[in-house]
């Protein structure tokens, strides 16, 4: 089912405060679901990602006011130089898998459906997640698990995969997600292989790297009054945009001699909402993936 329902569409493209004419770049761009709004509230869209089925997908919409260029989110500062634009009124990312990359098992993305464990967005090369298990030590894989994926059993699956390695190669989503679970167990909600495939992915993509590239290179992009939003859906990634945000917003630091100072990085921003906002009952209900996005704006200021 090569479906995706963009998460927080309404309120996402309302944070960005869209201007007539516009020039907005979609970092994230999948299946074009923020794009398309954006276009209808009358922007133009720069739209970057890594997924050539994505890209594919979105060429045969035709959809006026879009440019879509293959390229990493990280690098959007560049690709932006590239395509001689100058800055951006806004910046949209809508972090993590879409719903057609976990649907089709031969991406990798999911221990819901077989496939080969390749986990990579850009499938023109680069490491899989199967060259991870393979060649990563055991130390190594204990501190992708407890890094990438906040695992607290990360040394026992780690070493699990070190054991059972050396008498057959781990290659296969199910086979990894069902050593997952014999080593843990399973109770609650959640497969206990959730985090162990999260951190894999974000390996395997950079996903840390790309979105602190983004953030900065973006950043430095923005027209002032240009709003930047971040959708996330791990509380380590959500981490990592809060407090981005939060350094270039500052504080103001009173001074020994009286008075004040601003203190903090530059360029300054202005956080919309001091808060992170997250799906509504309405979505979370007709759409179990929204569950746990939360959202984040900042807006440039001088």
């Amino acid at each position: 089912m090569d479906v995706h329902v963009s998460v927080m569409l309404h309120e996402a493209v309302d944070a960005l405060a869209v201007k007539p004419g516009g020039l907005y770049v979609d970092g994230t761009l999948g299946r074009a679901g923020h794009a398309k709004e954006i276009i209808a509230r009358g922007g133009r869209v720069l739209g970057i990602d890594r997924d050539d089925a994505a890209l594919q997908a979105v060429a045969k919409m035709n959809l006026e006011g879009l440019k879509a260029v293959k390229g990493n989110h990280g690098d959007m500062a560049g690709i932006m130089a590239k395509e001689g634009l100058g800055e951006a009124d806004g910046i949209l990312l809508d972090l993590g898998v879409s719903s057609p990359q976990l649907d089709q098992g031969e991406r990798g993305f999911s221990f819901r459906a077989d496939g080969p464990l390749d986990m990579r967005m850009d499938r023109a090369g680069g490491l899989t997640a199967a060259d991870v298990i393979r060649d990563s030590s055991e130390d190594d894989l204990t501190n992708i698990f407890r890094t990438y994926g906040e695992e607290p059993h990360a040394r026992r699956i780690a070493k699990a995969i070190a054991g059972a390695r050396s008498g057959h190669p781990i290659t296969t989503t199910l086979q990894l997600a069902a050593l997952v679970e014999r080593t843990v167990g399973r109770s609650g909600a959640h497969h206990p292989a959730t985090r162990v495939f999260q951190a894999l992915r974000m390996v395997v993509n950079d996903e840390l790297g790309e979105l602190q590239r983004a953030l900065s290179g973006g950043l430095g992009r923005l027209k002032t009054g240009g709003r930047f939003v971040v959708i996330t859906f791990e509380s380590l990634t959500d981490r990592v945009v809060k407090r981005f945000f939060s350094a270039h917003a500052g504080k103001m630091v009173s001074l020994q001699q009286g008075g004040e100072r601003w203190e903090g990085d530059l360029p300054r921003v202005r956080l919309v909402e001091r808060r992170a906002a997250v799906a509504s009952d309405e979505e979370a209900a007709s759409n179990p993936r929204s569950r746990s996005a939360k959202m984040r704006a900042a807006e440039r200021i001088g």
